[in-house]
């Protein structure tokens, strides 16, 4: 009998057992490949090349340093982002040195081989995994976690560069740029993002940043972008100077997703916070220079159960509109934090109990509400910023993840918000307005179906009437590589399925992240090839739904996000 049939004849008789202590992934279907065999919603981590301490449990199988250190960078760059850099847990289920030993070697290497039926890819049936990799993994999962290095004001001012200082840069604009039409791309696996032309539909210039920018954000003003890497290297680009460039970098930490500016009355371009997965905190710095001015850790106990937890990771931040206020998402307490930064020296927080896991999320079209996933307990946690506190928990699809969502005035039901899920191939559509349409507040009111599940973002325009839809994270690929577009007026006609890819004509490539130019009249996509592939960006004409364009050239490495800087600058989604 060869492996292959022994791994799965043990799988099979092992399954009714182990299953209570299966460790799950982020999504309900098996997760498709990057071209580098990293998991495009878990992500992993960039800790993979930190020096860890590697500490000796008896009761787990020998390692030696080599196989330790082998399987301590496999783990980071491929299984971190789901369970957490502590193995405590986070979208993925916990993997405690003592249950993992109660499964011991064997059942474990058929975990990682073959992945589970609650979403686990499987590394081995994937080719990602050589057979002794996966028996590294097995044994490494059963050893004491090792702790990264902390990453505190010391370290953060040393990484700290001013490159063109604030008294040396532009009092005026000094390129002929139409900058609330810009769209900042991320190129994920080159550190890049490209700074396109909404109106030639050409690239501008192509800047060095941190690896695979989670997000771009903008000051209020406009003038100034800031993009952080998974790395948690920011940088803040000057938008004004004649080509747009980079003016100050710091890194904030060794692993992070957000950031965002103060956008209050009096407080416009002031402020920058960030925050971080590892080590798990939330930074506030000066908005044009990137200085650091203070670390606040969200090391603390769990909402509900009131356990502690090391790694309370930020997830989302919004900045409020309304107040001098950053919306912070501590992603596996369940906690949001109102952070007043009227006076920073003595910093008020409010402390809301909302959900475990939160994720990402987006304003309501009044923007008092911020609607936030906690996608591991399918559910949307809605933030009344204005009293601050909880207005409700709304049970939703399965894993939702909306990205910032999409906001319209329903037919029926009134002002609505909507997400897409990574579980299932549902859209829950919520009502949002309690002061006019009471009975359909926070309730979900219209469930709409798109093309397939694993859906990453979803988003319409006030101009529009239309809600566009991917499903990136489909296994299948027409799928991966189609939207829904559904007509706003007549949600009770289906969607319109359109295979993007195809449009591009790229055959190897997933679709994703819809994003408006400033007119609300084109939606721009994502076709997101292999790095040594092609890949592009699609243009669509909003009202007719035929393609506009196609933006191919050789620095579009991977491009995955794109943040028009208009939409993103006003929260336009």
């Amino acid at each position: 009998m060869n492996t292959s049939s022994k791994y799965a004849l043990l799988a099979l008789a092992t399954l009714p057992w182990a299953m209570s202590m299966a460790f799950a992934a982020e999504t309900a279907t098996p997760q498709p490949k990057t071209p580098e065999g990293t998991y495009l919603q878990g992500g992993g981590s960039t800790l993979a090349g930190e020096e860890m301490y590697q500490s000796i449990d008896p009761a787990a199988p020998p390692m030696t340093k080599v196989e330790f250190d082998q399987a301590r960078q496999i783990y980071f760059d491929r299984c971190a982002g789901c369970h957490g850099v502590l193995r405590k847990g986070a979208t993925g289920k916990a993997l405690l040195p003592k249950d993992m030993q109660k499964l011991g070697t064997e059942s474990l290497k058929i975990f990682v081989h073959y992945g589970t039926p609650g979403g686990m890819p499987g590394f081995g049936t994937a080719n990602e995994l050589t057979e002794k990799e996966v028996e590294v993994m097995a044994r490494y999962i059963q050893q004491t976690p090792p702790t990264p290095p902390e990453w505190g004001m010391k370290e953060m001012r040393a990484s700290w560069k001013v490159i063109v200082p604030v008294d040396k840069r532009p009092k005026k604009q000094m390129n002929k740029l139409d900058l609330p039409n810009l769209f900042s791309v991320t190129l994920r696996d080159s550190g890049e993002v490209a700074l396109i032309d909404g109106d030639s539909k050409k690239i501008v210039s192509v800047l060095k940043t941190g690896f695979a920018v989670h997000i771009s954000r903008l000051s209020k003003s406009g003038r100034y972008l800031y993009t952080t890497g998974r790395d948690g290297l920011i940088n803040l680009i000057d938008l004004w100077m004649e080509t747009p460039q980079t003016v100050a970098t710091i890194r904030t930490g060794s692993d992070a997703r957000s950031i965002d500016t103060s956008k209050f009355k009096g407080y416009e371009d002031k402020l920058a916070i960030a925050g971080t997965y590892w080590p798990p905190a939330y930074v506030l710095m000066d908005g044009p220079t990137l200085e650091p001015l203070k670390i606040m850790s969200t090391r603390g106990y769990t909402y509900d159960e009131q356990e502690y937890h090391p790694e309370p990771r930020v997830a989302s931040i919004v900045a409020s509109h309304i107040k001098p206020e950053f919306v912070v998402n501590v992603k596996e307490t369940g906690k949001v934090l109102l952070v007043d930064y009227s006076d920073i020296k003595n910093l008020k927080t409010t402390e809301i109990e909302a959900e475990r896991f939160l994720h990402d999320g987006g304003w309501d079209s009044s923007k008092r509400y911020f609607m936030v996933a906690a996608n591991m307990r399918d559910t949307v946690s809605v933030i009344d910023t204005k009293e601050g506190k909880l207005a409700a928990n709304v049970k939703v699809g399965v894993k939702p993840h909306p990205g910032r969502g999409a906001n319209w005035t329903d037919v029926k039901y009134g002002p609505v918000w909507a997400t897409g899920h990574l579980g299932d191939d549902t859209i829950a559509v919520i009502g949002t307005d309690p002061a006019k349409h009471k009975k359909n507040a926070w309730k979900v009111v219209r469930s709409l179906k798109n093309h397939g599940n694993g859906s990453l973002f979803i988003k319409t325009h006030p101009k529009s009437s239309n809600l566009w839809v991917d499903a990136a994270l489909s296994p299948e690929d027409e799928i991966q590589q189609s939207v829904s577009v559904f007509d706003l007026k007549h949600l009770d006609k289906p969607a319109q399925v359109i295979n993007l890819a195809k449009l591009a004509g790229i055959s190897k490539g997933r679709v994703a992240h819809p994003e408006y130019n400033r007119a609300g009249n084109e939606v721009w996509f994502s076709v997101w090839g292999p790095k040594d592939g092609e890949s592009a960006i699609v243009v669509m004409d909003d009202k007719t739904r035929k393609l506009k364009a196609v933006i191919k050239d050789k620095r579009l490495i991977t491009p995955t996000g794109k943040f028009n800087v208009y939409n993103t600058q006003h929260d336009v989604y």
